[in-house]
């Protein structure tokens, strides 16, 4: 199994780096153009993809400012748990939509999505000292499995558990479900990778915490994540002008830079077994 690495530290100059790295002016505001208005989204606090605590609110917070950017406005993040995000996000005219968002068919109602501001990998954590729990989503179907209320974690799981083959517990967030995984509350959590990682990493959890942990990389497909826009006539052309400043820069090399400048500054720190 890989090495997993963790996440987390100060990633300061990422906004600068995404407009130093566009391709080419946008149709709509050249960068450099000052930065006069503000756009407002509701955001649940997910490090380190979207987070207050985070140097430019985290990796797709940084990805999205960065954009607007050259649309010549500056991005507030507003911070609330899931659920009243996405209902701020979706209905307040104070904010223009939430993220960071998986994509699902219930959800395209609700939003216009932007291109994907991200991409996450969905694992399941055990400990070790119970063995790996499977090695396929069937043979959950007895277990106790950790999850977050309002979170979606793909069609197969979402599938499975409406279907009565997997039997899940909402918990409130997920470093929740970690310190219920570490109590046995849960024999198993579903959770992104990068979020389990940086979880770990952060004062609330010891290094013997840690290396209880282990992780099963397998069951999930990689998804992107996005902004939802809201579904209203100002937010498609919001989205519209999104999109099209997206595709001035170079956002996969962004990301990968912003992982990999991570990575080198806490090295390895969990290891999938």
């Amino acid at each position: 199994m890989r090495f997993l690495r963790a996440v987390g530290l100060p990633f300061c100059l990422f906004v600068q780096s995404a407009v130093a790295h566009g391709q080419a002016s946008s149709p709509i505001v050249a960068p450099g153009a000052s930065v006069s208005r503000i756009v407002r989204f509701a955001a649940e606090d997910w490090p380190p993809f979207i987070s207050a605590s985070q140097p430019a609110d985290g990796m797709s917070g940084a990805m999205v400012s960065a954009i607007f950017e050259r649309l010549g406005y500056a991005v507030k993040y507003e911070y609330f748990p899931w659920k009243r995000a996405m209902q701020f996000g979706v209905a307040s005219p104070r904010y223009a939509g939430f993220l960071a968002v998986w994509r699902t068919p219930e959800r395209e109602k609700l939003c216009h999505f932007s291109v994907p501001v991200g991409n996450t990998q969905g694992v399941l954590a055990y400990l070790k000292e119970d063995g790996a729990p499977g090695a396929t989503l069937a043979e959950l179907g007895k277990l106790r499995i950790g999850t977050v209320a309002g979170y979606s974690n793909g069609e197969q799981f979402d599938g499975m558990v409406a279907r009565g083959e997997l039997k899940t517990e909402e918990g409130l967030n997920d470093a929740t479900n970690v310190k219920k995984l570490l109590i046995k509350r849960y024999r198993v959590i579903v959770i992104e990778r990068h979020v389990l990682q940086h979880l770990l990493m952060g004062r609330g959890f010891s290094k013997a915490e840690r290396e209880r942990i282990a992780v099963i990389d397998t069951l999930f497909r990689e998804r992107p994540v996005h902004v939802c826009f809201q579904r209203t006539a100002d937010g498609a052309a919001q989205q519209m002008r999104f999109n099209e400043a997206a595709r001035d820069m170079d956002i996969a090399r962004l990301e990968r830079d912003y992982w990999k400048r991570l990575d080198q500054s806490l090295g390895t720190a969990l290891v999938s077994p």
